[in-house]
């Protein structure tokens, strides 16, 4: 099961989560989401457990608990919906309107 982990401190490491959550039972991934520019955490991540009466536990034993300072607030992820950033997917999608034009947004027709 796909566990959401939100309002984590930016000292947080994922080896604090997985240390967190092992405690009710086998961890297979911790993720904690990172600023693509600065690298900092973005105060959120994800935890993989395979069994999923363990990730129950570890949801119910773990949310509203604090870690490093930080209340926690620990879901069941919910599944992407529409294929990941903005709907883009692998190889498609436009860069229309991200200034990616010419120096112009919009990349519309020119007037001159």
């Amino acid at each position: 099961m796909n566990i959401y982990v939100g309002n984590l401190s930016r000292e947080v490491t994922e080896e604090d989560l997985r240390e967190a959550f092992e405690a009710f039972g086998e961890v297979t991934s911790v993720k904690i989401i990172k600023d693509r520019y600065g690298g900092e955490s973005r105060g959120f991540g994800f935890v993989e457990m395979p069994g999923k009466a363990d990730a129950e536990s570890a949801i119910t034993g773990l949310k509203e608990k604090e870690l490093k300072g930080r209340t926690l607030n620990v879901n069941e992820a919910r599944p992407r919906s529409g294929g990941g950033r903005s709907g883009r997917g692998p190889g498609g999608g436009s860069r229309r309107g991200r200034g990616h034009s010419g120096g112009r947004q919009g990349g519309g027709r020119r007037s001159w």
